[in-house]
């Protein structure tokens, strides 16, 4: 870093938060800065963003939509793939649709899909 450049760094170091706010005013007021937000590249290329969907997740939201038929196969499948004690599992198989696990693995969530949706239970990973 160039020694005028340290000095100044080192004089807005010492500065209290009002003279900074002051200070940062008079540098938009002499350059002609507005508050507007910047583009950033990812907003303007839909390309990029096209690119990172198509990245695979490492997390998943596991919610459970729908109980199915059969209530109890679907507490004792959700007591086994998940840490719910009966009345917490009991509870969100009534309450349905209920988030039962927020940011499980993939192959978690996997698995807690195919343990649920196999005796009639709803399952969305998102």
């Amino acid at each position: 870093m160039a020694k005028a450049y340290e000095k100044m760094i080192d004089e807005i170091g010492k500065m209290t938060i009002i003279e900074l706010s002051e200070f940062i005013d008079e540098i938009k007021e002499k350059f002609n800065v507005s508050d507007m937000p910047v583009v950033s590249a990812g907003a303007a290329a839909p390309a990029a963003g096209q690119a990172a969907a198509a990245e695979e997740k490492s997390e998943y939201k596991v919610t459970l939509q729908t109980g199915g038929p059969e209530k109890i196969k679907t507490i004792k499948a959700l007591r086994k793939v998940t840490a719910l004690n009966l009345s917490d599992a009991k509870k969100a198989v009534e309450d349905a649709p209920t988030v039962i696990a927020e940011s499980a693995s993939k192959d978690d969530a996997q698995k807690m899909k195919k343990e649920l949706e196999g005796i009639g239970a709803k399952v969305e990973l998102s």
